[in-house]
């Protein structure tokens, strides 16, 4: 079992205690894994959150966006100089973010129990908050395809309770959606998730990865991945099982196809990160001293992992880019 880290509150910024070349935190168990730098190590880049999730990063901008999910906030880091600010408060709870392919800010809101997007003067545009005449439960985590969709899932964890959201009755079953670029329009894709959670294409587009998180509710801990067949998903399959009793969250894509995955929940040992590739085969491990939520790929080349893990922010140089995105 990997050695949990020192106590957090000891923590500093920048590299973890007692680093070394290469970082022993990266766990290499199949040589195709390939995409460490061994001069590069894991650091911590901003602490002091309740619960940090919903990663994206602007390469315009060269600065991270996430959310702070209990303290109503979305927050803001800049690479030039490693500044934190808040970026938006009150933020409706929010959750997951991504880009469009206009480069405008598409945030998941749990308390307002909708999708929206930011435009350039700052303006918010409500782009689903309901389906068949009833209220979304409290939508999660959001991509966007290059034809403009917006694929969404729905598990509902901001109306369990005040901490993330509200309380209230869930109207809707625990669906993932797609909403039509052109007419507005939102359809359910898949309806037989317990808690569906973090989504991702694959870099062609050809496949959707989807989280089920419903462990926490008595289902699965795994990650489904479907054909993606214009506006449907099809031939829904396992991806990979192996997380109980933790569970994975946030999932990202690099360029070679394969899975980022978001780690936590269960035997400190394995908070973090792991590698899957298209295959579904589990070659490395990240691993941190915090439960990990979301992750996404950043920086000038796409070669950089900023990790939102429970109350800090983490970030990995790789021998690897994100799957192209604005």
């Amino acid at each position: 079992m990997h050695e949990h880290a020192p106590i957090l509150a000891s923590l500093p910024l920048g590299t973890l205690p007692e680093t070394r070349y290469p970082d022993p935190r990266v766990e290499l168990l199949d040589k195709r894994f390939t995409y460490v730098q061994r001069n590069a190590a894991i650091e911590r880049i901003a602490s002091g959150f309740r619960w940090a999730e919903g990663p994206v990063y602007f390469r315009d901008l060269r600065c991270l966006i996430w959310s702070d999910i209990p303290n109503n906030r979305m927050m803001r880091w800049l690479e030039e100089d490693g500044r934190v600010s808040v970026f938006r408060t009150p933020s409706n709870y929010a959750n997951g973010n991504t880009r469009d392919r206009e480069g405008r800010l598409i945030t998941c809101e749990h308390d307002a129990r909708r999708v929206t997007r930011t435009e350039y003067d700052g303006t918010v545009t409500v782009l689903a908050d309901s389906y068949q005449g009833k209220p979304l439960n409290a939508p999660n985590d959001v991509v966007v395809a290059s034809d403009g969709a917006v694929w969404f899932t729905d598990p509902g964890y901001g109306i369990d309770g005040p901490y993330e959201g509200h309380a209230a009755p869930a109207e809707l079953g625990r669906n993932v959606y797609r909403l039509d670029p052109q007419t507005g329009a939102v359809r359910v894709v898949a309806d037989d998730f317990v808690r569906p959670n973090g989504l991702c294409f694959s870099p062609d587009e050809r496949r959707l990865y989807i989280v089920d998180s419903g462990i926490t509710h008595g289902g699965p801990a795994h990650i489904r991945v479907f054909d993606v067949a214009r506006e449907k998903l099809e031939n829904g399959r396992i991806f990979a099982d192996d997380f109980a009793p933790g569970l994975t969250d946030g999932i990202r894509t690099d360029s070679d196809g394969n899975v980022w995955a978001s780690m936590g929940w269960g035997d400190p040992g394995e908070d973090g990160v792991r590698c899957y590739t298209p295959g579904g085969d589990l070659i490395g491990k990240i691993h941190l001293p915090e439960p990990c939520a979301n992750l996404c790929f950043g920086g000038r080349k796409r070669d950089r992992l900023f990790m939102c893990a429970s109350t800090s922010v983490y970030a990995l140089y790789l021998n690897a880019e994100g799957a192209q995105r604005p």
